[in-house]
């Protein structure tokens, strides 16, 4: 009878909390961009925009599973932050940090807007069209110090001219790179 009681209420739980992940990946999906990650194979063009010198900071805004948080942690001698708003990608995240054993990786179950990025050397992000608005441009303007770098992956930022865009083949995503 108690062991019953326990398990339905284990199974209550359990419910609940994937309830709970499910709506919150739904509202992730629609506050900056549903998880598509970055191809693996463009890590390293990414991180040769980045051009990361050893103790800078680089976060990644959105950072889905944090494959991108724990290539520039495990590459470059930087503290690397990533900020997911999905309870389910971030308990993953934080799952990752463990494994890699989380030297200078730092995860937040945070909103983007709700961060201050003044620190960040380089921010990077994989934002979808309607989420890369004058807000979010006017965020990393006011936000970020003179000579951060913002690299978007695949999508323009609305309001900005980039400073470079890689894109070395028809197949191939661009890659934005702008300065503050």
């Amino acid at each position: 009878m108690i062991i019953s009681i326990i398990a339905y209420g284990l199974s209550i739980v359990f419910l609940l909390f994937v309830l709970i992940c499910c709506f919150n990946l739904i509202f992730s999906v629609l506050s900056f961009a549903p998880w598509v990650p970055s191809r693996s194979r463009d890590l390293k063009r990414i991180f040769k925009l980045a051009d990361l010198k050893p103790g800078q900071i680089f976060y990644d805004l959105g950072c889905g599973n944090g494959k991108v948080i724990i290539y520039a942690a495990n590459n470059y001698k930087v503290k690397a932050i990533g900020l997911e708003i999905s309870l389910l990608f971030y308990l993953i995240c934080k799952i990752r940090q463990v494994l890699n054993r989380g030297k200078n990786i730092e995860f937040k179950f945070k909103n983007l807007y709700k961060e201050n990025l003044s620190a960040a050397d380089v921010v990077y992000l994989f934002g979808i069209p309607y989420s890369l608005n004058e807000k979010f441009s006017l965020k990393l303007k006011e936000e970020l110090k003179p000579g951060a770098k913002i690299i978007s992956y695949s999508f323009k930022l609305n309001g900005v001219e980039p400073k470079t865009i890689d894109k070395p083949g028809e197949k191939d995503l661009p890659i934005y790179l702008y300065e503050i």
